[in-house]
């Protein structure tokens, strides 16, 4: 059963937005993760400190949260690990053929209004609804 968590969603989406907000602001950079990421790989990119400094924030920010509050923040999967690895290599694939991932195209994109994006982002919200569809409801699973 998937938990329902509205204030740490919301706390969590509104330091997303404005984490996007401020690259934008600073940086005229979209804040998309593969993109980053991809910049930190070799050959790495000539403006690899910002890429560093974004990608350690979005690491440290919840040990942040677990040092603050003293609650650790948990992670569990019902799904066998070779299964999310196939998983996040489909996505790769995804992201790959869709010109950028989640972060790019549903939190900057749409908010740039790019058609692009828009179309993007309601094709892979889509297709994790019939999955989730399929999984629970067809094949009986987690």
């Amino acid at each position: 059963m998937t938990a329902f968590t509205p204030l740490a969603s919301f706390v969590g989406g509104t330091m997303i937005g404005l984490a996007a907000v401020l690259l934008m602001a600073f940086h005229g950079r979209i804040a998309g993760m593969t993109g980053i990421i991809t910049g930190l790989l070799p050959p790495v990119s000539a403006d690899w400190g910002w890429r560093a400094a974004f990608l350690a924030g979005a690491v440290a920010a919840p040990l942040a949260v677990t040092l603050l509050t003293g609650t650790p923040i948990g992670f569990e999967s019902p799904v066998p690990t070779p299964w999310l690895i196939v998983g996040g290599l489909i996505v790769g694939v995804g992201v790959y053929f869709g010109s950028g991932c989640t972060s790019g195209h549903g939190v900057c994109g749409i908010a740039r209004l790019s058609p692009r994006s828009i179309a993007a982002t309601l094709t892979f919200m889509a297709t994790a609804i019939a999955t989730v569809f399929v999984i629970r409801h067809v094949l009986g699973g987690f």
